[in-house]
């Protein structure tokens, strides 16, 4: 099996990782732990968990955008959270970005800290390219 590589040009510069890994021939695809974090590295949000929960959805958006998916084609998601008793605000935020109640498979994972000081959460999906 092969993989293909993404880094959209609207998500911050990725060190060390790539957003998104395509399996080949381009089925599944990967992302990445998205965060609240702007293009040029600074924290979307605040100390606020609703307000980073949906910068980190945004940017889960734009790289839905650079594979041809959308949020019907998730089908999971992992959220590492320094809040994971929090869920209410949380499905909350990914519910305004996504615009629906539906939710793929989940897990929350309390964390004592992420890569970047202020970061509140980071959330990773698998997604089903469609045809």
């Amino acid at each position: 099996m092969a993989r293909k590589l993404i880094n959209p040009p609207d998500l911050h510069p990725a060190p060390g990782f790539s957003h998104i890994t395509v399996s080949e021939p381009g089925t599944i695809a990967y992302f990445a732990g998205q965060v609240a974090l702007a293009p040029d590295f600074s924290v979307i949000g605040g100390n606020d968990l609703g307000a980073q929960t949906q910068a980190a959805m945004r940017n889960i958006e734009s790289a839905l955008k650079a594979v041809g998916a959308s949020w019907e084609h998730v089908v999971r998601r992992t959220i590492y959270t320094l809040h994971p008793t929090e869920y209410e605000v949380i499905t909350a935020a990914i519910e305004a970005v996504q615009g629906n109640q539906e939710h793929p498979a989940q897990t929350i994972i309390g964390v004592t800290g992420l890569a970047v000081p202020g970061l509140l959460i980071e959330i990773e999906v698998t997604v089903r390219i469609p045809d």
